[in-house]
């Protein structure tokens, strides 16, 4: 018999689930259930993870939420199409707005506005003493199907229990639903859940009582155990299947759509970013555009319009354009400076034709996704700007990305050890242990060392459970500045809740959800020292009557160059650091591209790919410079040298392993884009291990030495 199981809290019910998305996507694969939903309480925090990890299982994903009322009533809420969906969403962010951070205020008379399209289900035992007149109450005020959840207790009285649902959903004329009321994915999570309620209620373990669950039965089952268990109850599992087929509702309908930037009459988003691109580039190049700049600025609009992006570049052109205006000082940062485009529009200052970097990092038309532009502002006055675009779009139509604040190492030691008894000199003891905030575990040599006995039962049942709670949702917090902008109201694409910071909305997905649906998102970021910059250039301007800008600051500066081998940094964003320090007297920078390298060559990658030695002997000319060569019947001997010439044979950037990947390796540019984001997730789980074999077995294909294609 065909079963989909509809009632699931996974761990984006924080504290609470015991299993994340994924996890239950794939148990749910593999006992072949019909279906899924995960069923969060107030929340749809956790659906595009699972949403992910259902297309690459085939296996149907329901978007819902369990809507926690404020009258006590807890309801299912299954949208079946597009427009209940936004209706769902809706309704959420009416709760969250109306609450504080982290709280939905919600009755049955809101749910009655924004019903239609919904399927609803009643869980019983959030309903008063009389559930017949209750049902009969809300399916009155519902005009939308109800059903009735039916699950298994395994408490002795599951026959009585059953028997007495089965007549109330009969009189109120309510179908019975059979549920799972899942918390975890696996019965050996039945710890963790444990553990987790003790955290949500600030209590040890061997003083919650009933606050746990008096069994491990809330882990997903074969349909045919829950057909067994149901076995009376036949309509209750077809029922399951029934609400599967109705929902229709894929979360790959969200159709992101651009802010309609205001363009002039008569143009296009598309001639109007054309035209003020390269009237931005006339001004970049007074004495005439040198002909390759004019090629890579055709080639960069052409891949725009194919790919539709020409509003967004608007929208951070206006962004940009009002602070200009507001004489608040702004750069583009990261891959933004790869784009000839950008620095037409004056959205960064940095020519990408001086620091050959790859578009593809910022626009691919393979990976089809919109691009990422990062611009700093002055963190003095970011918040204007942020003020800005609410008015602008308002609060219905732009809100910041969250961020996910997950368990590391050491909180999870923290919280586990309260629940465990521990003493508070034990748990700083053990958390001072792990070394930086993202250790993965701590090794029994290490509890030695801290004076503890690795094989103590009640410590190591700490560290185990910490262990396992790592990288679990703790709470959402928002964005340093990522916003979300849409033409049409964002609250029908996900809900909007109240920040703790006082003028701020959140959305409820990260950067990882927004990117997974390809929906844009605008980074507004703080910078201290554009302030500095600022007072800088106020001060030129007071004392010698020098305007002085971003742009005119000179690069070739000698007296600043040799402060800088000095190691007299002090206060200088990106190289005050003790490693930064370091390096420069060694490496000596005396122009601009030597910063860049200086900035890079600090960095885990190099150190750890022994590339940093190797080149300051070359630059010091102590080495001669070599070059990686294939075997000549595989390519040509020097195709390495335009990606390495400047470098010394020694790749130290991204964009370096980007061009290798595709020149040697055989990647295509969109796949190399993938590697390189792979390569920069570092703080989440990496992904890197995936493009291994297929970078080093393409390369030696080629002819490379083995050992070169492992450094890189």
């Amino acid at each position: 018999m065909q079963y989909a199981e509809l009632h699931i809290t996974s761990n984006f019910s924080f504290l609470e689930g015991a299993s994340h998305p994924e996890e239950l996507v794939i148990m749910a694969k593999a006992l072949g259930h019909k279906a899924l939903a995960i069923t969060d309480r107030n929340t749809v925090a956790g659906i595009v993870r699972a949403h992910k990890a259902a297309k690459e299982h085939n296996i149907q994903f329901i978007p819902a939420c369990r809507l926690d009322l404020l009258c006590g009533l807890s309801l299912l809420a299954y949208p079946k199409d597009r427009a209940a969906y936004g209706r769902l969403t809706e309704l959420l962010t009416i709760g969250n707005r109306r609450a504080e951070k982290g709280s939905c205020h919600l009755t049955l008379e809101d749910v009655q506005k924004f019903s239609a399209g919904q399927i609803f289900v009643a869980l019983p035992n959030s309903i008063q003493e009389d559930l017949t007149n209750r049902l009969r109450e809300i399916k009155k005020q519902l005009s939308a199907p109800l059903y009735l959840a039916a699950s298994y207790g395994y408490s002795g009285e599951d026959g009585h229990y059953m028997a007495q649902l089965a007549h109330i959903a009969n009189v109120t004329n309510t179908p019975l639903l059979a549920t799972g009321n899942i918390l975890y994915h696996s019965p050996k999570r039945r710890i963790l859940a444990d553990t987790l309620s003790c955290i949500k209620n600030h209590i040890r373990i061997e003083k919650a009582g009933y606050l746990l669950d008096s069994n491990t039965e809330r882990f997903l089952k074969p349909s045919e155990e829950m057909a067994r268990l149901l076995k009376d109850y036949p309509s209750a599992i077809k029922n399951t299947v029934k609400i599967a087929k109705a929902c229709k509702f894929s979360l790959d309908e969200l159709r992101y759509n651009y802010p309609k930037e205001p363009v002039p009459a008569g143009l296009s988003p598309q001639q109007h970013l054309k035209k003020a691109s390269w009237a931005g580039m006339h001004i970049r190049y007074p004495e005439g555009i040198p002909q390759h700049v004019q090629t890579t600025l055709k080639k960069e609009l052409k891949l725009v319009a194919e790919l539709g992006f020409a509003p967004y570049f608007l929208t951070v052109h206006d962004i940009v354009s009002y602070a200009k205006r507001q004489k608040i000082l702004c750069q583009g940062r990261g891959s933004a400076a790869n784009s000839v485009i950008c620095y037409a529009l004056g959205i960064t200052d940095v020519n990408p034709d001086q620091v050959n970097l790859l578009f593809e990092r910022f626009v691919s038309k393979e990976r089809g996704e919109p691009p990422d532009i990062d611009v700093d502002f002055e963190h003095e006055r970011r918040e204007e700007v942020i003020q800005y675009i609410y008015e602008r779009y308002g609060r219905h139509r732009a809100g910041l990305a969250a961020t996910l604040i997950t368990y590391r190492a050491r909180s999870a030691i923290r919280d586990v050890g309260k629940v465990m008894g521990l003493s508070e000199d034990t748990i700083g003891a053990l958390a001072g242990t792990v070394w930086g905030s993202y250790g993965k575990e701590i090794p029994d040599e290490q509890v030695k060392e801290a004076g503890f006995d690795p094989a103590d039962v009640r410590l190591k049942q700490t560290l185990d459970i910490a262990h396992e709670l790592m990288g679990f949702p703790r709470h959402l917090s928002q964005h340093v500045g990522g916003f979300v902008l849409t033409e049409s109201p964002l609250h029908e694409i996900v809900p909007i809740q109240n920040a703790a910071m006082k003028d701020r909305t959140v959305i409820e997905w990260n950067k990882d959800d927004l990117e997974t649906l390809g929906i844009l998102k605008v980074d507004v970021l703080a910078l201290g020292m554009l302030s500095c910059l600022r007072k800088a250039f106020d001060m030129l301007k007071s004392h010698h009557n020098l305007n002085t800008s971003l742009a005119d600051l000179p690069v070739d500066d000698p007296a600043t160059y040799a402060m800088l081998q000095r190691a007299d940094s002090v206060g200088l964003f990106q190289v005050e650091s003790r490693a930064q320090m370091s390096m420069l007297p060694r490496l000596k920078p005396a122009s601009y591209y030597d910063l860049v390298v200086q900035v890079a060559i600090v960095r885990p990658g190099p150190i750890q790919g022994n590339m940093v030695h190797p080149y300051l002997k070359r630059r010091q000319k102590k080495e001669p410079v070599t070059y990686p060569s294939p075997d000549p019947k595989h390519g040509e001997p020097d195709e390495l040298v335009a990606v390495l010439e400047r470098t010394y044979g020694v790749p130290l950037f991204q964009e370096q392993a980007m061009q290798i990947a595709i020149t040697a390796a055989g990647f295509t540019p969109g796949e190399a884009d993938r590697l390189r984001r792979a390569m920069a997730s570092f703080r989440n789980t990496g992904t890197v291990g995936n493009f291994e074999e297929r970078f080093t077995q393409g390369m030696i294909r080629r002819g490379y030495e083995p050992e070169f294609a492992e450094r890189c």
